[in-house]
């Protein structure tokens, strides 16, 4: 039976973390299913999901502490189970950008939540414009059930967006 193992791990970014992490997952027999990478300041955050047999998944996390102090890492472990997709109707992308203002996040996932909609993915960041004027882009993957009436929620995402002064651009993916 396949295990699966959810490994997070943050700090300064320097070259080779990535590799010895991939390094440690080879050589305890794991699989890398899935990872993302990401810089935030100078701090550098990996996440990725291992599969192995269950002897497998042990050795990784007795291996991986002593890895983390080594390599002045903060890391966190946790199994799980392997994903299962939900049948969703569609997705759409959803991209608002504009002046850069506190609460943009909790707003839009607040308007996610209360319609019981699912996030796939989110991505955003902040940044000044070559006049110093701050400016934000926040996209969303958003998977839609089939009791949503597509039109409207497209209607409330674009009043969501002007209430925020934000400009918002909406693209129908094919499920």
């Amino acid at each position: 039976m396949t295990n699966y193992l959810v490994v997070t791990a943050m700090g300064s970014d320097r070259p080779g973390i990535v590799s010895k992490v991939a390094r440690l997952a080879s050589d305890c027999d794991c699989d890398i299913v899935d990872s993302r990478m990401a810089l935030f300041g100078n701090e550098f955050t990996l996440i990725m999901m291992l599969s192995g047999s269950w002897a497998a998944i042990t050795k990784l996390e007795s291996a991986l502490p002593p890895l983390s102090v080594e390599m002045e890492l903060l890391t966190v472990m946790k199994r799980t189970s392997r994903h299962t997709p939900q049948n969703y109707v569609s997705r759409i992308e959803v991209d608002f950008h504009g002046k850069d203002q506190r609460g943009t996040m909790k707003r839009i996932t607040q308007f996610l939540a209360d319609r019981s909609l699912d996030l796939a993915a989110v991505r955003s960041n902040a940044e000044e414009k070559d006049g110093g004027e701050p400016i934000q882009h926040v996209y969303l993957a958003i998977n839609i059930p089939e009791k949503v009436d597509l039109d409207k929620l497209e209607q409330s995402i674009r009043e969501l967006s002007g209430e925020m002064s934000l400009e918002c651009h909406i693209k129908r993916m094919q499920s």
